[in-house]
């Protein structure tokens, strides 16, 4: 007698019809379908979907790489401005004259910076404009210096024979238009920046409400308390941000009032407001400090430069990691390490956010993991 099948229909395995049905591991399933009985054309189909909707949005993201860079900067800043609009509202004020208050305070320090930084950049640009004859005049006498330089490398003819030719001119061209360029999209990334900013800060309340209605009801005031928190963590570092970087620019002005280098208050606020930057602003500005120190000396300049090599050391190993451990509790090992990363992947403004996004995970991890694994 043939032995009744699995399902007692009384046939045998070989006695079943391949085209029918087969078995694997208990599951009855069709010959030619994969899991869940779908067939392996429309399995190979999704996948395939899948992979091209996944490629789509990499580049997509990719694309609008630099606006999400410019709105992940105009959040950073709202929020980082949030605690003193919070205590202006506080203190009996509507939140949008809060943020006018605030506004009209940014644009009056930029405004005093413009005041310090404009009169000693023209001066120098009018009195090269006005040493130009002088120097023209000195290439055609053969006695002078730059007469001696001029028989000897003929520097009149070949720029005369550049231009004749049209490269120079094409160059000078493409120059100005490329610096057209960089100047518009300056000016409109600044726009973007500022007009996403307002609406972050004038909105945020209602923000975080709408962000907190994902989270079920009765885990809500934990993660609002938690939320709260990270917003606090990232204004105490965008204050420890504006320590250091007073304590930059007092040392800048105080080293060329001892050197003599012009302009100690505009390149005190200058440096200042580079060393918002982490990374590269303390560099940058020393840099530029140097050259103006050229104006003194050549001595007061290498000086300005070892100045400011030794400043960034004890800026990065003791000023920074002090006043941040400080301000947000992270260890200046995570400090060092998260700027690094973060300027590797996004420059200047993963910079930025790379400290408060260090906060925000170490107080993730201390609420919902490291207090369940310290009590089990």
């Amino acid at each position: 007698m043939t032995p009744a099948g699995p399902e007692g229909d009384g046939q045998g395995e070989g006695d079943r019809d391949p085209a029918q049905a087969s078995w694997d591991g208990g599951v009855r399933r069709r010959r030619g379908t994969g899991p869940g009985g779908r067939s392996w054309a429309a399995i190979g189909f999704g996948l395939g979907l899948g992979a091209t909707l996944a490629w789509l949005t990499v580049q997509t993201v990719l694309e609008v790489g630099s606006l999400l860079t410019l709105l992940l900067l105009a959040g950073f800043i709202a929020i980082a401005l949030e605690p003193v609009v919070a205590w202006l509202a506080r203190h009996r004020m509507r939140r949008s004259w809060a943020v006018a208050v605030v506004l009209v305070l940014l644009v009056a320090l930029f405004g005093g910076f413009l005041a310090l930084v404009v009169p000693p950049v023209t001066d120098e640009v009018n009195a090269l404009v006005k040493a130009v004859p002088g120097w023209l005049r000195a290439l055609h006498d053969h006695n002078s210096a730059l007469g001696r330089f001029e028989d000897r490398y003929h520097v009149l003819a070949k720029i005369k024979q550049q231009f004749s030719s049209g490269g120079a001119a094409s160059g000078l061209a493409g120059g100005l238009l490329g610096a057209g360029k960089l100047v518009v999209g300056a000016v409109t990334s600044a726009v973007i920046v500022l007009v996403v900013m307002v609406y972050v800060m004038v909105f945020l309340p209602g923000l975080k409400r709408f962000g907190l209605r994902f989270v079920a009801a009765s885990k809500r005031p934990h993660v609002q308390d938690v939320t709260d928190e990270i917003l606090n963590r990232v204004g105490r570092y965008m204050l420890g941000n504006v320590v250091t970087s007073v304590i930059a620019g007092l040392a800048t002005f105080l080293w060329c009032v001892a050197t003599g280098v012009p302009y100690p208050a505009a390149l005190g606020v200058f440096i200042a407001l580079m060393d918002l930057i982490p990374i590269v602003g303390t560099t940058i500005g020393g840099f530029v400090v140097s050259l103006v120190a050229l104006s003194v000396s050549l001595p007061i300049a290498l000086a300005t430069a070892g100045f400011y090599v030794g400043f960034r050391v004890a800026e990065d190993y003791l000023i920074v990691p002090r006043v941040m451990r400080f301000a947000v509790d992270v260890h200046p090992l995570v400090t060092v390490v998260g700027v690094l990363i973060g300027g590797a992947l996004l420059g200047i403004v993963g910079a930025l956010v790379a400290i408060p996004t260090a906060v925000a995970i170490d107080l993730v991890l201390e609420e919902h993991l490291f207090s369940r694994t310290d009590t089990s």
